[in-house]
């Protein structure tokens, strides 16, 4: 059980992070409260949508373990991953433990050979919340190789503390703000389908278009050049050329390039959201 200065400590810092709804610090203030009492490595707070790609929305991750905790995910691992699985059905609690969702199996398991292997952790815990408009926000909090895992008193203080930390996601999730920039509207379906078909057709040849869109669909390297039929090494090229062409340096950048220009594909029609995006305003306009 807790001690009560934890409990104090915990309360004067929840109260802090309330104060910040709606703006950038809320993150990092509600992961500070939660890190204060428990020691973890790598936290992360995920956006996931059954329309669109994950969405790496806040991290406090060192340079040098990007690549493999947020690059590599998103390459495809990602829809392995069983808190990704989790989210995307029909989640009725708060808080989960990934070796209970694998009941001990984990290293078996073709996500930790394709990935978690990669993160150089023994351990994970998530709080989630489900959002308004159907998409999930899960902040992962994990454990280096070495450290431990969580132990039976620290499981069972954060598992008190989500509903809590559920219940502030949410509301964050509700302002002005982070709406425009990560929540869909209703019946958005087909239209990411044709983002999907039409984002970086401005600048990108057929086969690097077809490239981009199966990335962006979240298929592997290597099911995307089976799906293809062209050769591993091809298809590592195309990327490195979309990567140049669209002056990103990761899959999360190229992620983000894409969400951010889904506010204009009313704008784009038929064409690139992307080439809109990049169009000044006031040349649009005279276009029109």
């Amino acid at each position: 059980m807790a001690s009560s200065d934890a409990l104090a400590r915990w309360n004067r810092d929840l109260s802090v992070a309330i104060a910040e709804l709606g703006s950038e610090r809320f993150f990092p203030s509600i992961i500070k409260a939660i890190t204060r009492e428990v020691g973890v490595d790598y936290p992360q707070v995920w956006l996931y949508h059954t329309e669109l790609p994950p969405q790496c929305i806040y991290h406090e991750i060192p340079d040098n373990a990007v690549a493999s905790q947020i690059d590599l995910y998103l390459e495809g691992p990602f829809q392995d991953d069983p808190f990704y699985q989790l989210s995307m059905g029909q989640p009725r609690g708060r808080f989960y433990r990934l070796h209970e969702l694998y009941e001990g199996d984990l290293e078996s398991s073709n996500y930790y050979t394709n990935y978690y292997r990669e993160t150089a952790t023994e351990d994970e815990v998530i709080f989630l919340a489900r959002l308004v408009d159907g998409g999930v926000i899960n902040i992962s909090l994990m454990r280096k190789n070495g450290r431990g895992r969580f132990t039976d008193e620290e499981h069972e203080f954060l598992k008190a503390l989500s509903a809590p930390v559920s219940a502030l996601l949410r509301s964050h999730s509700q302002v002005s703000d982070f709406t425009q920039r990560y929540l869909l509207g209703p019946d958005i379906s087909e239209a990411i389908d044709h983002a999907f078909r039409m984002f970086g057709a401005s600048v990108l040849s057929p086969r690097e278009k077809g490239v981009l869109e199966l990335m962006l669909r979240g298929y592997s390297s290597h099911a995307s050049a089976e799906k293809l039929s062209i050769a591993l090494e091809t298809l590592r090229r195309h990327r490195k050329s979309i990567y140049r062409k669209l002056d990103v340096s990761s899959q999360a950048d190229l992620f983000s390039l894409f969400i951010a220009t889904l506010p204009y594909l009313g704008e784009a029609g038929v064409g690139d959201p992307l080439e809109v995006m990049m169009t000044p305003s006031t040349a649009r306009g005279r276009g029109g």
